[in-house]
This record gives C-alpha cells, sequence and structure tokens, in this order.
C-alpha cells in the first residue's frame, strides 16, 4: 500500500472525489486502484475564505514499487504497512485472585476491557452508578440543585467525560497503536466511523454514555465483573505489598476482597480516596494544574471568525478554537472547548461549585463556551504537604459556592475586568484601554449573548474568586485572545466560574512497571496524573493493561 500525504480538496466540494484526486496526484488512471481509504482528515483555513480539507490516504494499486521510484523524492508519497494493536504476551507468574479495578473512568474502562479480552476476568468498583442511571441523577442535579455526592458530573460510570464534549484529541505520541486502538473500540461499540481519521474527532455527550455501556456488557460477557456504587475505603499491606482491599457496598455493608493486583483509577475528583491513599502510606507529590472561568460567545461569532464566513457552518458544523498565551512563567489557555455547547454545573461536594463545558454530537447549541485557564504552580499551594493542591482547589469552589449560594455565578466579562481594573465600566468597550478597534457595526464587536447552562445560575461578582494575580493574568489572556478572535473579549462575553478540575493536583509516583511504591498498586489515568483527556487516560488504561499480562498468567484465578 501506499501512503499519500496533502490531498487538499475545497470543502465546498461536499462529497470530495478522493479516488480522482489520487489519479491526478499519481498520474495513473481510475482503473489502476484498488482501494484508497482516509488517514486522516484535516482543515485548512489559512486561506479564508476558501476553506481546504487535508486527507492523508492509504492507496493500494498496480505497480506500487514502479511509483514508488518515480515520486522517490516526494516526501508526501511513501510505502504504508498497516499496524494493527496487539495485546502482549502473557507472562510466567501465577495471579491467583482476579485483578481489581477501581473507577470505571475512560482509564479503567479501557483497563479492564483489555484484561477482559485476555481472559483475566477483571472485578470493576464504581463508587457511582451505571451510565444510565447516572445521567438521571445528573439531570435532577441540574434541575433541583439537590446533589448526590457519590454520582454525578464528576463520578459514576464513565468518568468525568462522559458529560463533556466527548472530545478525543490528543498530544500523546504513540508508535504502538494504542491510539488507534482506543478509537477502533470506540466505533467496534457505537462511535461514528469518521473518528478514525478525523483530526478533531468527538463523540458527544449522547453519544458517549452508549458506548460506554456497550464496553461494559462486552466485560462482562467476556468473564469480568463489575460493581457500582462500590467504594474503596481501605487497603491492606503486608511487607510493602498490597493483600487485600474493604470496600462499602450499594446496600452499605463492608466487604473485604483479597487481591495483589489492585488497578487504581480513581479520577481527578476522588478527594477522600486521595486521603485513604495517604493514610494508607502510598508515596503521593504535589503537581501542578491551571483554573479559571469559563466563557461563553455566540457560536456565530465564533464561526464567521474561524471559518471566515458562517456557511461553513453548515458543511463543517460548529467550529472549535484552540487559544494559548504566555505571560513570564505563567500561562493562559483555552481548556475543552465545546462547540454549540452548554456550561454545565459539575459540582461533587457539599459547600462547593464547579464548572464544566459540554456538546452534544449536533452541537447544536447557540453558544460556544471553553474554560480560559491560568496555570497554577505548586507554590501557589498553601503547604508543602502533597493534598495541599486539593485545599487550594476546595477553597475557590467555596468562594464560587457562596458567590451564588450553590448556583452557578455568573458575570459580564466587561464588568469582571472593570472591577478588578477599578475602572468605570463605561469605558471599557472591548479589546483596548480605551476605545473599539471597530465601528459598532462590526459583528465582531456589536454582539449580545444569552447564557446558556445546565444548572441555575445567578448574576454576581467573580473578582473575589482569585487573587488579584489571577485576575490579572485571566484579563491579560483575554485581551491577546481578543487580537486573535474578533469580539473574544467583548464586555458581553459571559464568565462562569469556577473551572478548578481540569486536571488532578497531585501524581502518584509510579516505576518503569507501572508500580507504586506499594507493590501490586498500579495508578491510571488523570487521577494519578499522568493523563489529561479521554483518550490520553484510555492509553494510559491500555498500558496498565498490558503490564499486567506481561507479568501474570491466566490460572485459577478465583
Amino acid at each position: 500500500m501506499l501512503r499519500i500525504d496533502q490531498i487538499k480538496i475545497r470543502v465546498s466540494d461536499k462529497q470530495p472525489d478522493l479516488r480522482k484526486a489520487v489519479c491526478s496526484r499519481l498520474k495513473i488512471p481510475d482503473s489502476d486502484i484498488t482501494y484508497a481509504g482516509i488517514l486522516r482528515r484535516s482543515l485548512d483555513a489559512r486561506k479564508k475564505p476558501e476553506l481546504y480539507y487535508v486527507f492523508s490516504l492509504c492507496v493500494s494499486c498496480r505497480n506500487e514499487d514502479k511509483l514508488l521510484r518515480r515520486f522517490s523524492k516526494d516526501t508526501c508519497v511513501s510505502k504504508y504497512e498497516k499496524k494493527e494493536y496487539m495485546l502482549p504476551e502473557q507472562g510466567c507468574e501465577e495471579l491467583t485472585e482476579r485483578p481489581l479495578i477501581v473507577g470505571m473512568g475512560p482509564a479503567g474502562l479501557f483497563c479492564a476491557y483489555e484484561l477482559a479480552r485476555a481472559g483475566f476476568r477483571p472485578l470493576v468498583i464504581e463508587r457511582g452508578k451505571c451510565v444510565e442511571d447516572r445521567a438521571k441523577d445528573v439531570e435532577k442535579f441540574w434541575e433541583t440543585g439537590v446533589l448526590d455526592t457519590s454520582c454525578n458530573v464528576q463520578f459514576g460510570e464513565g468518568g468525568a467525560g462522559t458529560f463533556s464534549d466527548g472530545k478525543l484529541s490528543t498530544s500523546v505520541k504513540d508508535k504502538d497503536g494504542r491510539i488507534g486502538e482506543v478509537l477502533k473500540t470506540f466505533v467496534e461499540f457505537g462511535a461514528d466511523d469518521e473518528i478514525l481519521y478525523d483530526h478533531m474527532p468527538h463523540l458527544g455527550t449522547d453519544v458517549l454514555p452508549v458506548i460506554v455501556r456497550n464496553i461494559r456488557n462486552r466485560i462482562i460477557e467476556l468473564g469480568g465483573e463489575v460493581r457500582f456504587e462500590t467504594c474503596l475505603t481501605g487497603i491492606e499491606c503486608l511487607d510493602g505489598a498490597a493483600r487485600s482491599v474493604t470496600v462499602r457496598c450499594a446496600d452499605g455493608r463492608e466487604e473485604k476482597i483479597r487481591t495483589s493486583v489492585i488497578v487504581l483509577a480513581i479520577g481527578h475528583s476522588a478527594r477522600d480516596t486521595y486521603e485513604l491513599l495517604y493514610d494508607s502510606g502510598l508515596s503521593m507529590e504535589q503537581k501542578p494544574f491551571a483554573a479559571g472561568f469559563r466563557v461563553q460567545h455566540p457560536q456565530s461569532l465564533i464561526n464567521a471568525n474561524q471559518y471566515g464566513d458562517e456557511k461553513y457552518a453548515d458543511i463543517l458544523g460548529a467550529s472549535p478554537y484552540k487559544l494559548t498565551a504566555n505571560f513570564g512563567d505563567r500561562g493562559v489557555f483555552s481548556f475543552c472547548m465545546c462547540p454549540g455547547g452548554y456550561v454545565v454545573n459539575s459540582s461533587s461536594e457539599d459547600g462547593g461549585t464547579v464548572v464544566n463545558g459540554m456538546s452534544y454530537s449536533g452541537r447544536d447549541s447557540a453558544n460556544a463556551n471553553s474554560a480560559i485557564v491560568v496555570s497554577i504552580p505548586v507554590s501557589d499551594y498553601p503547604s508543602s504537604h502533597p493534598l495541599a493542591g486539593i485545599e487550594y482547589q476546595r477553597e475557590l469552589e467555596k468562594r464560587a459556592y457562596e458567590a451564588a449560594g450553590g448556583k452557578i455565578p455568573a458575570q459580564r466579562y466587561g464588568d469582571f475586568r472593570s472591577k478588578v481594573k477599578q475602572v468605570d465600566s463605561s469605558s471599557f468597550s472591548g479589546n483596548t484601554e480605551d476605545k473599539r478597534r471597530g465601528d459598532a457595526s462590526s459583528p465582531f464587536e456589536a454582539f449580545t449573548v444569552d447564557p446558556v447552562f445546565k444548572g441555575s445560575y445567578e448574576w454576581c461578582d467573580l473578582s473575589g474568586i482569585f487573587d488579584d494575580n489571577i485576575n490579572e493574568l485571566f484579563i491579560d489572556g483575554m485581551t491577546r485572545f481578543g487580537n486573535v478572535i474578533k469580539g473574544f473579549d467583548s464586555p458581553e462575553t459571559i464568565m462562569a466560574g469556577v473551572e478548578s478540575r481540569t486536571s488532578s493536583p497531585v501524581r502518584i509516583p509510579r516505576d518503569d512497571e507501572m508500580q507504586s511504591s506499594i507493590k501490586g498498586l498500579i495508578p491510571l489515568g488523570e487521577g494519578a496524573g499522568y493523563a489529561g483527556g479521554i483518550t490520553s487516560a484510555a492509553i494510559d488504561g491500555i498500558r496498565g493493561a498490558e503490564t499486567i499480562i506481561r507479568k501474570y498468567a491466566v490460572t485459577n484465578m478465583v
């Protein structure tokens, strides 16, 4: 097979003729082509308003060796060998008890799935409910404000990413085929096959729960077991190695489970579990994270900026964006951008308010939203304690809760900026300190935006959640981003707080065999500090499964 890169086709050609493009590039007749498939598709918007798809294709055709010689100096034509992901061979060490997986977010789910495929019949415990019941609890919280601290946007089958946009893009460099394995698995269990080649794949909050449920059912079919509403409450060790755990079951009783292999896939919000692990003697360390506010703009504004013409939204859908700015030793950047999405109350503890973003697969809300966050170094934490970052997060969430009485606290950016800068709000009208870049008729400057929330909200002052330094950095970032996307820093922009769960402020060190300081305890995913999104967490879960498979053999497990 051949790989052909940089095949450009106008987006306005709604059904691109890839075979024709291959024929043109290789100067061969269509009859020579036996197969043409898409490896990757991205968008080139550098010549707006004319937009192009850029394809990488895999092609089977006659006389491939001859074509490779003819195009030997063309770096966009090369030999292609499809690499299928393969589970490793099993090790030799006897494993007498089933491996236990704590948590059923992406890391735990994919670790369990690959172990089940290999015949290890894993036992999975999840403190929250199955995804079907979890969705009901989340909707109830958004409607009534009544929070279930064990089952919410953060906790439950599928993890925190279940109630987000379901973005699958990742910066992970993987030569072993794990990314392809993650995407292929999602397609096998219900995702559209476009995610296999799209540059920025996503699933949507309405699609992801179906996929998660289907993977869970396959794990059970393969001999695994899943217990919901089951929370880890204790770990018993002997000579520095895990020997058993204690769990609190759905009916409230305590149960002891013997196992020497424990996979920790607890997610970034299981704060009580972090405390349990610390008390058990597990080595842990501080890790920086990022925090800020979630902002909303009209999706039409983003489309016009990113595409150059709103007409492309009918073809390409709601446009995403990604923004970054550096200010010395601090960064400000967009996080978890949700085109055509909603800002949601994603709290998991009483007395604290957290927001996140989500989109359905259609991305058809009137607004775009993303978190604009500032990097938080460990030097900002109140102490050197390994869990001091959690204390820092909790303080932010407490202030957000008090600002709006438990509702989502919201404010127009113009009012926030005026309060922080100590200037008259009437003097602030956009990107610059004293004047607009364009006249009031500019579609990028003169807009209004109605808030789109899941959960009740209340207008209030957000300036007291962060200290002056973070507030100033947030404003500096918004100003910089307003030079990239016109109108981004409009006074009409809606802010909501607080976005504090971007990643875990804790890392659990592990060795080359992914073992923690307690032998047999394998920390994975976002909660362990080794991932930052659905795909990277799933990849880490697969790596955890590989580690177990390489070491152990399926024998007489009980």
